[in-house]
C-alpha cells in the first residue's frame, strides 16, 4: 500500500491549477496521467535569460531580457501583414514584431507610453533590430517572474512551453519533504543534492 503523504503526487494530473481535460490528454500523450509522471519529463535544453543589453547593444541571434518603453502600435492594414509594436529605450529603437496577433490582446499587455521588460530573440529587420513573438512580456515591477535559466520541455502538438511548464512547477509544488534515504556521509562524499533538492 501507497503511503498517505505519497497520495499527492500520485493524482490525475487534473489536479494541478490550469490542467484541464484537453490539456490533461496532450500530457497524458507526453508525459502520463500522474503528477509523478510530469516530474520525470525531463527539460531537453535550457534557455539563459540573463543577458539584458540596452537596445543598442543588443546582439543579432541571442536572448536578450531587456525594459523598454512601449511607443506605439502600428496594427496591419490587412490580415496577411504582421503586427507592429515600436519600443524603445535611452539607446535606441525596436520593434515587436507578432502575426496573426489580436490587438485588443497586445494593447492590454503593451499598453502605449509605459514600459514593459521583454525578452526574447532579436533579429535584424532592414536597419534596425525587432523581437518577432517575445516570450515573455511582463510590467517592470514583475521583471523576478521571468526565470534567468529557463528549462526547455519536449512537446507535443497543442501544448505550449508555458503551459507545461506551469504544470511541472505544480507538480514540483505537491512533492512532499520525504526523510532522505540515503546515507547523510555518502550523499556529501558523492556531492549530491538531497532527493528533493535534486527534483
Amino acid at each position: 500500500m501507497r503511503p498517505e503523504i505519497l497520495f499527492p503526487i500520485f493524482s490525475p494530473v487534473t489536479k494541478l491549477t490550469g490542467v484541464g481535460p484537453r490539456i490533461a490528454k496532450l500530457i497524458e500523450k507526453l508525459a502520463g496521467e500522474h503528477v509523478s509522471d510530469l516530474l520525470w519529463h525531463l527539460p531537453s535544453g535550457l534557455i539563459d535569460r540573463r543577458y539584458a543589453p540596452k537596445i543598442a547593444e543588443a546582439r543579432i541571434g541571442a536572448i536578450a531580457t531587456m525594459t523598454v518603453t512601449v511607443d506605439q502600435h502600428l496594427p496591419p492594414k490587412t490580415r496577411r501583414l504582421p503586427y507592429k509594436i515600436l519600443c524603445s529605450d535611452d539607446t535606441g529603437s525596436l520593434t515587436l514584431v507578432f502575426f496573426h496577433a489580436r490587438a485588443d490582446y497586445l494593447l492590454k499587455i503593451l499598453p502605449e507610453g509605459e514600459e514593459r521588460v521583454i525578452s526574447g530573440a532579436i533579429e535584424s529587420y532592414g536597419e534596425g533590430i525587432q523581437m518577432p513573438h517575445p516570450d515573455h512580456v511582463v510590467e517592470v515591477k514583475d521583471r523576478a517572474s521571468i526565470e534567468a535559466v529557463e528549462p526547455v520541455y519536449p512537446l507535443t502538438q497543442g501544448l505550449s512551453l508555458k503551459v507545461l511548464s506551469k504544470a511541472v512547477k505544480g507538480a514540483l509544488a505537491l512533492v512532499p519533504e520525504l526523510t532522505e534515504w540515503l546515507d547523510g556521509p555518502y550523499l556529501a562524499k558523492q556531492k549530491w543534492p538531497s532527493w528533493n533538492a535534486a527534483l
